[in-house]
């Protein structure tokens, strides 16, 4: 069975108020990732209809701050799969209304999820089906960030042997 990509298509909209920011009034960078991830989950279990874990969380590319004031809106689709893991974007926009600027680009991130059953147990995800030649795009790239990310865990793996002891030796 396939699905359309936009049938996990999210969207959350927040204000940021004085306890989301920092010192520099910006939004804290770990609210951010909050943010992304719930948003992520949310699209994962509309593609899989299942209970998901995260499983990584690539990167989260900052790229404008986020201000107190400020609105954000974190778009999120699952934009390739595997056998039981979906991998979302999640892109992260700012909209500062009072003085009526554009929407600008904030941050964006691609996070793997894996599908599970009531026993905690992967199960298998339905396939993606893009609904345009952009969507087509990011589904085909999909398994060269994949396979980025097996070489990434495989690396942390071995670095777990690694930390198993304290830092200073």
């Amino acid at each position: 069975m396939e699905k359309k990509m936009s049938e996990s298509y999210t969207v959350m909209t927040s204000n940021v108020m004085p306890p989301d920011t920092n010192n520099h009034q910006t939004l804290y960078g770990g609210r951010l990732m909050e943010y992304i991830d719930d948003v992520a989950a949310i699209a994962a279990r509309r593609h899989s209809r299942s209970k998901v874990v995260t499983a990584s969380i690539d990167s989260v590319d900052f790229l404008e701050p986020i201000n107190l004031g400020d609105v954000v809106m974190l778009e999120a689709m699952v934009t390739h799969t595997g056998k039981s893991s979906m991998e979302i974007l999640v892109k992260v926009s700012k909209d500062t209304l009072e003085n009526g600027t554009e929407r600008k680009l904030a941050a964006f991130s691609f996070l793997t999820f894996v599908a599970l059953d009531d026993t905690g147990s992967s199960i298998s995800v339905p396939g993606l089906i893009a609904d345009n030649e952009r969507l087509k795009w990011l589904d085909e790239t999909g398994e060269e960030r994949a396979e980025h990310r097996r070489k990434r865990r495989d690396r942390s793996k071995a670095l777990r042997e690694f930390f198993a002891t304290d830092l200073l030796g």
